[in-house]
């Protein structure tokens, strides 16, 4: 379970010591209320942590020092209660290494007409005070998120809760590991890249270990722990009836029961959010992973298949900020295209390793040969993905930057019997069409795995990028090729630049 309440949000609301005691002690009030109020909303999924008003230099400075140094301390929200001089926050903005979020409101909703008077004006006047804080922000060209509105309004605690999920998922990337057992497959091209620059962009620790690792503790699962695993399978998921009773068909499901069991003792043993498989290299394994990697995704593991670590950190960081939300998060890839006139869509599948929370229906468990890896006839969960919308997002290696590329799609109910198709599968109609969308994501250098997720917008990636300070490519209802070319050619030179 990925608990989300362990991150704390450092709340820090600025003034200074021009207008007196009074007014202070009136800011601190109206600010431990609001922190009060957050704290019990769902929409914010985070612990809020009040700090103390922000008044001169060397206090903001040591906030946000602490705040470095406070391992559950997630993301920072800013917001000027009064005017607060941004010359005070030079300091403490230059060294600080958390998500930023500049929170633009006011205590109070509404004007008092007949009340109004300058004490009133000095104290509320994040207007002015917050447009003085956005100046050093964009002086220092500090990342950051930017939420205006009354605090209390739905869209924007919506709006904070969606960042405060995506510095979540920062968060534990920098504490987690990618566990690549093996290397990527052969000869392709964009599951390499440069795992030195992602750690130092992301905090992900990618590295490898062999197979036997695994195979090692597979060995060792006895068939009293793969029988009591069976357990669960029989309870969660429909069997294929020949599954239910002694024969080959039992037998390979519980290899993929011992397979889960020691995969994860290997993850748990490793501190890993991640990991990887590679269908070329299997020495020691019966079958490829393909139920017990579905099984793990299930659990808020992110996966990549042939040594895709980056796609796998990301389905990772998916799965975080997705904790709690309708919709699901899995691992994909673009298979192939139906061109029908008016009716143009995409398949998505995989081998196997398809994660059962985008399901529609109850998943059920077969056994199938797989034309590829020379193993054993390996179990796998055999379903259609929801329909409804979706967001697929891939990251990319250019050489010289990492890039993230979304598309909006809508998934469609599969019109038509797949019975020789026995694996789990998506079906979408990918935005704005899917002539233009095919032609922006390779004009973008755009992966053939991605994370699919139907619990995120493309809202939640884009904070997460805005994070991480990588280059981030939308596709959406309204995207052209054309246009699209020209805004890849200015980000070159933007990001070639930095």
């Amino acid at each position: 379970m990925i608990e989300l309440k362990k991150y704390e949000f450092w709340f820090i609301v600025g003034s200074q010591d021009l207008y007196g005691d009074e007014t202070l002690k009136q800011v601190a009030a109206n600010a431990k209320i609001m922190a009060e109020e957050f704290g019990k909303d769902p929409l914010l999924p985070g612990t809020v942590v009040l700090k103390p008003v922000a008044i001169n230099p060397p206090g903001i400075r040591r906030v946000f020092e602490e705040a470095n140094a406070a391992p559950r301390c997630a993301g920072i929200i800013t917001w000027m209660h009064t005017f607060s001089p941004s010359k005070m926050w030079i300091g403490g903005l230059s060294i600080n290494r958390k998500p930023l979020l500049h929170l633009h409101t006011q205590f109070n909703r509404d004007i008092p007409w007949a009340a109004i008077d300058m004490d009133f004006m000095n104290l509320n006047q994040s207007a002015h005070g917050d447009r003085e804080h956005g100046y050093i922000h964009a002086r220092m060209r500090l990342p950051r998120k930017v939420v205006a509105g009354h605090w209390q309004e739905p869209e924007v605690r919506r709006r904070i809760g969606v960042w405060m999920r995506a510095a979540a998922a920062r968060q534990d990337g920098i504490e987690s590991v990618v566990l690549r057992l093996g290397d990527n497959m052969r000869e392709v091209a964009v599951t390499e890249g440069d795992k030195v620059d992602a750690q130092i962009k992301f905090g992900w620790q990618v590295n490898t270990w062999g197979i036997g690792d695994l195979a090692g503790r597979y060995t060792k699962v006895s068939d009293a722990a793969a029988e009591k695993l069976a357990k669960e399978y029989e309870s969660t998921y429909e069997l294929a009836p020949e599954l239910r009773s002694p024969g080959p068909g039992r037998t390979a499901m519980l290899e993929q029961a011992k397979i889960e069991i020691a995969l994860k003792e290997l993850l748990e043993a490793e501190h890993a959010g991640a990991f990887t498989t590679n269908f070329q290299d299997l020495h020691g394994l019966t079958q490829l992973p393909g139920l017990a990697s579905q099984r793990l995704m299930e659990q808020g593991y992110g996966f990549g298949a042939e040594g895709d670590w980056k796609q796998s950190m990301l389905v990772r960081a998916a799965k975080v900020m997705a904790q709690g939300l309708k919709g699901g998060v899995s691992f994909m890839e673009d298979y192939t295209y139906h061109f029908e006139p008016g009716k143009e869509a995409a398949l998505g599948a995989h081998m196997l390793e398809v994660c059962p929370s985008i399901s529609g229906a109850k998943p059920r468990l077969e056994v199938h040969p797989l034309g590829i890896g020379g193993k054993a006839d390996p179990a796998r969960l055999v379903f259609d993905a929801a329909p409804g919308p979706a967001v697929l997002a891939t990251v990319v290696d250019l050489g010289d930057r990492l890039r993230m590329i979304l598309n909006d799609v809508e998934t469609i109910p599969i019109p038509h019997p797949m019975p020789k198709l026995p694996v789990a599968r998506a079906l979408w109609k990918p935005w704005p069409n899917m002539r233009d969308a095919a032609e922006s994501w390779i004009l973008g250098g755009g992966a053939h795995h991605s994370a699919y997720t139907t619990a995120l917008s493309a809202e939640y990636f884009i904070d997460w990028a805005e994070m991480m300070d990588i280059e981030c490519v939308h596709i959406d209802r309204d995207t052209k090729p054309a246009q699209l070319r020209n805004e890849l050619r200015w980000g070159e030179a933007y990001w070639s630049g930095r």
